[in-house]
């Protein structure tokens, strides 16, 4: 068994909001001494295809490198926004997120429901995370709103026994693996790293620096200036 740290929520520029490339999200993540990162944009799988393309992911849930790559998408479902890992989707943007559970269970993936509370980002409601049969929470989001909502995160996994996570929620690779989630592993591999996950690991929690905030604010705010590459 080695320990393994990964930042499990960041965005390429395939999201709307988010301006950094997935070679240099790879990178950051890499710089940062993570073992992996998860790409988890909205309502897109375009960056899994253009890491793979690239030579930067496999198909076979391996390592490249030394280095994993985790394929995900966040989905913003009817009651709000879904962290899919392990798996691609078709857009399911607007599908309940008890369908969209089902569907990732179907190909092998698992659910992380991100910034629960944190209303002013779409977190789900109590009353729907009740009903989902989630992997974990994610207990800390580096740009939370609010820090508090972390704090209600936390209550609420340890209400229900739920593994907690750790993520940068990274808009720009300078943000990326600002916080991340070890799991002892046998294997550096996807497979290796969804059945640990609702085990729970060791979280590093730091929130965004106010730069590292403004910027993603500024991303959020001046869309016009997020320039996409090729799309798969």
């Amino acid at each position: 068994m080695m320990l393994h740290a990964f930042d499990l929520h960041l965005h390429t520029h395939y999201s709307a909001d988010a301006c950094g490339s997935p070679e240099a999200m790879v990178a950051a993540g890499k710089a940062r001494g993570l073992s992996g990162i998860a790409v988890t944009d909205h309502n897109t799988c375009n960056a899994v295809a253009h890491l793979t393309h690239a030579g930067l992911m496999r198909e076979d849930g391996l390592p490249v490198d030394g280095f994993l790559i985790i394929p995900g998408v966040e989905v913003s479902t009817a009651d709000g926004h879904l962290l899919c890992l392990g798996t691609t989707l078709p857009c399911m943007k607007g599908a309940p997120a008890l369908e969209v559970l089902s569907a990732v269970k179907e190909r092998g993936g698992v659910c992380i429901a991100p910034h629960p509370y944190d209303s002013f980002r779409a977190g789900i409601r109590e009353e729907i995370l009740d009903q989902l049969d989630l992997a974990a929470l994610e207990t800390f989001n580096a740009a939370v709103t609010l820090r508090g909502f972390n704090a209600k995160a936390a209550a609420y996994a340890a209400r229900r026994g739920l593994a907690g996570t750790s993520a940068s929620d990274a808009h720009h690779a300078s943000a990326a693996g600002t916080c991340s989630t070890a799991y002892d592993l046998p294997e550096l591999s996807v497979t290796a790293v969804l059945e640990a996950i609702p085990r729970g690991g060791e979280r590093t929690e730091n929130y965004l620096s106010f730069s590292e905030s403004m910027k993603k604010n500024f991303g959020n705010w001046f869309r016009i200036f997020n320039h996409r590459g090729k799309k798969y």
